[in-house]
Formats: C-alpha cells, sequence, structure tokens
C-alpha cells in the first residue's frame, strides 16, 4: 500500500489506524482467547491511567475567582501512583506472549518481565533523591518547588537521578538498545507476534503512548514541568513549556534509536544489576549526606 498520504505524509497515521481497523482479527487455536483478547486492552488503559497525574500547565484562574488545576486527577501520592500503574502494564505484555501459545511470544514476555521489572527498581531509586528533595508524593508540588528559574530544576541538583531515570525509562519502553522483547532477528516479533487487526495496533499505541509519557514524567521530575526558563519568561503559557521540554526528550528518544544498536540480552541485564543498580544506590547516599549537612 501507500506510504504517503497527505501532505509530507502527515495523514499516514491515521491511513495507517484505518487499514488496521478493517484487517482480519485472527487469533491462535493454541491461544488461550480470552486473556489473548484482553491483554493489548491492559497495556493502552495503563498507559491512559499514567497521563491523569502527570500537570501540564499552572493553575488556570477564571473571572469568577474558580481556579482549575491543569491536571486530570492532583493525588497526593501521584508519585507511588505512577510506579503502581506502570508496574500494571507490564501485566499487558507478559500475558499477551504467554496467551499467544506461541514459542518466540513466550520468549519475547519473559524478557520483557525481567527487564520491566529489574529497570523499574532502578528507576524507583533514581528518583528517590527527587523524593528527599522536594519531601512530596505530590507531582504538581514538585514542579512548584523547581519555580523560580532553571537553576532550580532538579536536573541540575540531581543530574545523575536523571540520567538513571532516563536510561531506564528506555529499558522500560524496550526501545532500542533495549528492545529484546521484540528482537526481530532473533524472535520474529517477539511478544506480539501473533497479534493481528486492532489487537496489534493497541500495542503500538501503548508504546508510542508511553514513549511521551515517560519523557513527560521526566519533565515533571526534572525539568521543571511547565516552569519557564526564568521568570522573566512567564508570560509563555505553562503548557507550551511543558510541551517543548516533552518534545526535546521525545527527540532524543529517536535519536538514540536510530543511532545505537541493539544489546544483547545477558549485556542489558548486567548493566542493569551490575552499573545502574550501584550507581542509584550511591545517588541516593550522597542526596541524603548533602541534605543532612545543610
Amino acid at each position: 500500500g501507500p506510504n504517503r498520504v497527505g501532505p509530507f505524509g502527515l495523514f499516514q497515521p491515521i491511513a495507517d489506524g484505518i487499514k488496521a481497523f478493517f484487517k482480519e482479527d485472527l487469533v491462535p487455536a493454541r491461544a488461550d482467547r480470552g486473556v489473548f483478547m484482553l491483554a493489548p486492552a491492559v497495556s493502552v488503559i495503563s498507559v491512559l491511567c499514567l497521563a491523569a497525574v502527570i500537570p501540564f500547565s499552572n493553575d488556570l484562574v477564571l473571572k469568577s475567582g474558580r481556579v482549575i488545576k491543569m491536571v486530570v486527577a492532583d493525588i497526593d501520592m501521584g508519585l507511588l501512583y505512577l510506579f503502581a500503574i506502570s508496574s500494571v502494564g507490564e501485566f499487558g505484555v507478559v500475558l499477551g506472549g504467554w496467551s499467544s501459545g506461541n514459542k518466540y511470544g513466550v520468549t519475547g514476555s519473559l524478557r520483557a518481565a525481567a527487564q520491566m521489572i529489574s529497570y523499574e527498581v532502578f528507576i524507583g531509586i533514581a528518583v528517590i533523591g527527587v523524593l528527599m528533595i522536594s519531601q512530596t508524593l505530590n507531582l504538581r508540588e514538585i514542579v512548584l518547588a523547581q519555580g523560580g528559574g532553571f537553576w532550580n530544576w532538579y536536573v541540575f541538583l540531581q543530574p545523575l537521578g536523571f540520567l538513571l531515570y532516563f536510561v531506564g525509562g528506555l529499558a522500560e519502553l524496550s526501545r532500542v538498545p533495549f528492545d529484546m522483547p521484540e528482537a526481530e532477528s532473533e524472535l520474529a516479533c517477539g511478544f506480539n507476534i501473533e497479534f493481528s487487526s486492532m489487537k496489534f495496533a493497541l500495542y503500538f499505541i501503548s508504546e508510542y503512548a508511553h514513549m511521551i509519557i515517560m519523557p513527560a514524567v521526566a519533565v515533571t521530575l526534572f525539568w521543571g514541568g511547565w516552569q519557564p526558563i526564568v521568570p522573566a519568561l512567564s508570560f509563555i503559557p505553562g503548557w507550551i513549556w511543558f510541551l517543548a521540554k516533552v518534545v526535546v526528550l521525545v527527540f532524543v528518544c529517536i535519536w538514540i534509536r536510530a543511532t545505537y544498536p541493539r544489546l544483547r540480552y545477558d549485556q542489558i541485564m548486567k548493566f542493569g544489576w551490575k552499573f545502574m543498580f550501584p550507581l542509584a544506590l550511591l545517588n541516593v547516599l550522597v542526596t541524603g549526606v548533602v541534605l543532612l549537612l545543610k
């Protein structure tokens, strides 16, 4: 079919979505039908739930005096909520590969489980430094604590924490160089090998939505959220600042994918447990010592 729809191919994703919608929906004979049908929905719903707690702009004050918070759900345990829901999303990948009854799908799902669980540990430890400095789990309050200029952003107070979070986030996304669950050269397609039509499309929607959510969380925790670079530029709407920062990190994700080759599975696990894990613990230790001496 065509690979250029609309001016500059801008409508190609819409055309691909329509094409996927009308494809035949096949279920393998060996598959666990109920779990096979449910797994893609688990992945998509978990990503949408993650987006609900991310604040994307400062409060909107109406003429009547009513204040509207620019976040769907402003909960006090927002940071803890993010890790809880992201863990649920991993079940969609694991169950999808296991329920397909395909050896490549099962192998891909086992790789996904080991990789995601491992790197989620490092991500959790990496953001403890932010929690220690801000002393809150509320994402909106974490952004407000970074106001006053870019020198107050936690990326400068926690540079190691940010790098650990970002690298761990790439592994959570299973993006190159960490795309072992979908390694085409080894597993034909990975955990989603037996999925077709909209179920296959749902997995792709989940993957690319997560590629936006991960940078959005990084911007919230480390890059000051909607805060401007300097207070003098506060006349620019907060959502524009937030969107610009997210676009920069998404570009970095795409750039890394196009630049680096895939690592072997043993290299990925060794890199996590022998390199990232000690650095994450060191970051927490140094942060605690600095706060104690202040």
